[in-house]
């Protein structure tokens, strides 16, 4: 019925991802017909003035910014227009330009065309870019005079502006995401590793919204973790809210697939999540991975974890397997240093992992993680302390959202 909306998509309005925007350029300023006139002075010159130039339209990045939330309520950005030329070979007033601030990880398109104009997964804070050239603006007639035209009687018209529609989307910059079906323990993973306080219950679908965290390595090393909502079988087709959000890792440098190992079909969940993501494409496959084996503190998970390592063992050798329980902090430590061996390897840009010494067996990591691929935004990125929190925030129903 118009006007009823489902909760997916009142969660897919909640988080803003996604916008459709209209940009116009200013028009610039009518040049002058205007001539001297003067006491004494019987016959003056011309002496129009040159119209302003029209405002430009720019894109430039606020690192303060998490979500496109402010382009919701606000589609049209129109720059000034010139002013016109006046007498006296007085010029028209330049058009002041628009700025559109967006977070780092967003990228432009022409909406009508789906042309790439560009793409500010590695900018810094404060870069900006020109989408759209003011009009010049037109001639007085003082610039036509001449000796033989020594009253023109016409002007140049100042150029007029352009007009085009953006698609701007954001892709969430991490370096590492989880992927997993609903309620295999990834909020819960990404509250013991980071900061991070996403909602977590004992029901599936509790994630409705990405959520990011920070893994300290130590004092001046850190890398960013992203989860997003469970995939569900024919997420790739848009079922459940994994479509969605499924191009946020897509430009992690990892992936950490979580398995729910109390679940009957644990043997098979390995191999659907890959599934659905080869279905989407992008790459997502081609990333290198870690597998944890979740909740082996319930009874019957600790043996299914053993059939769903060996299964991945020998179908991907370089893949490292890591039976962990979340709840009780089994092997979390092992996991953690796993993922940081990983990102080391990809990039080089972290030491070599410490061991902890809590006495965990190195042997829950049955694989160890090879992956010569190269991310190109680790060395360059820096974290702040805001970032910390979970991305963009708590679920909407619990306040986060002003």
């Amino acid at each position: 019925m118009p006007g009823i909306f489902s909760l997916k998509d009142v969660f897919m309005i909640q988080f803003a991802d996604e916008a459709l925007i209209t940009v116009r350029s200013g028009k610039g300023g009518n040049g002058c017909i205007s001539f001297r006139r003067e006491k004494y002075i019987p016959n003056g010159g011309p002496n129009g003035g040159d119209g302003g130039r029209g405002g430009d339209v720019y894109v430039c990045v606020r690192r303060n910014l998490r979500t496109l939330a402010h382009l919701r309520h606000r589609q049209v950005f129109k720059a000034q227009n010139g002013q016109d030329g006046m007498s006296w070979n007085r010029f028209g007033k330049d058009g002041e330009d628009v700025f559109i601030p967006v977070p780092p990880g967003t990228t432009i398109r022409n909406a009508d065309t789906g042309e790439l104009i560009r793409d500010f997964t590695e900018e810094s804070d404060g870069s900006q870019m020109m989408i759209l050239q003011g009009g010049k603006g037109g001639w007085g007639n003082v610039h036509f005079k001449s000796s033989t035209n020594q009253a023109p009687r016409y002007a140049h018209p100042g150029k007029p502006g352009k007009e085009m529609n953006l698609r701007i989307e954001l892709s969430i910059m991490a370096d590492v995401g989880l992927v997993g079906f609903p309620n295999a323990g990834k909020s819960s993973l990404l509250e013991m590793f980071t900061n991070a306080r996403p909602k977590i219950a004992p029901y599936p679908f509790t994630t409705k919204i990405p959520n990011l965290g920070v893994l300290h390595v130590d004092q001046d090393k850190d890398f960013i973790i992203a989860d997003i909502p469970g995939i569900i079988e024919g997420a790739s087709e848009g079922a459940g809210l994994g479509l969605r959000f499924l191009k946020h890792i897509s430009r992690t440098a990892a992936l950490l697939f979580m398995i729910d190992c109390s679940d009957e079909n644990c043997l098979t969940a390995y191999s659907s999540l890959k599934t659905e993501l080869e279905k989407y494409g992008r790459g997502l496959l081609e990333k290198p991975r870690i597998v944890l084996c979740n909740k082996i503190d319930i009874e019957g998970a600790g043996e299914k974890a053993d059939e769903v390592a060996a299964k991945i063992r020998s179908e991907e050798p370089e893949t490292a397997v890591i039976a962990v329980s979340v709840l009780e902090r089994k092997n979390i430590e092992n996991a953690r240093r796993a993922i940081i061996s990983l990102v080391e390897k990809m990039d080089g840009w972290l030491s070599p992992a410490k061991g902890s010494g809590d006495g965990e067996s190195a042997s829950a990591v049955q694989n160890a993680p090879d992956s010569g691929a190269k991310s190109s935004f680790l060395a360059s990125r820096s974290v702040d302390s805001s970032m910390e929190e979970q991305f963009p925030g708590s679920d909407p129903s619990e306040g986060a959202y002003s």
